[in-house]
């Protein structure tokens, strides 16, 4: 991407929306159109992408019981300083 390219700006303003599917079609036509020709933009796009999706995955995770408890006990056996 470059500072003067307006067609990386636009894509940048628009990719949270696209990302969340919140664009009108006629945005969606212009960041997909964008995200086909540049490569910077592409690969900002899957790094939001993956990285979305990994805090999802993340959120929705449990703790396993028998970690929990584990942690539980270390922190009970922790030295008084």
């Amino acid at each position: 991407m470059t500072d003067h390219d307006p067609g990386c700006e636009r894509c940048e303003e628009l990719l949270q929306g696209y990302l969340d599917r919140d664009l009108a079609p006629e945005e969606v036509v212009v960041a997909e159109g964008h995200l086909d020709g540049c490569d910077y933009c592409r690969r900002r796009y899957r790094f939001e992408e993956r990285l979305r999706r990994y805090i999802r995955v993340s959120a929705s995770e449990r703790i396993p019981v028998g970690l929990r408890q584990k942690l539980a006990e270390l922190r009970d056996e922790r030295p008084a300083f």
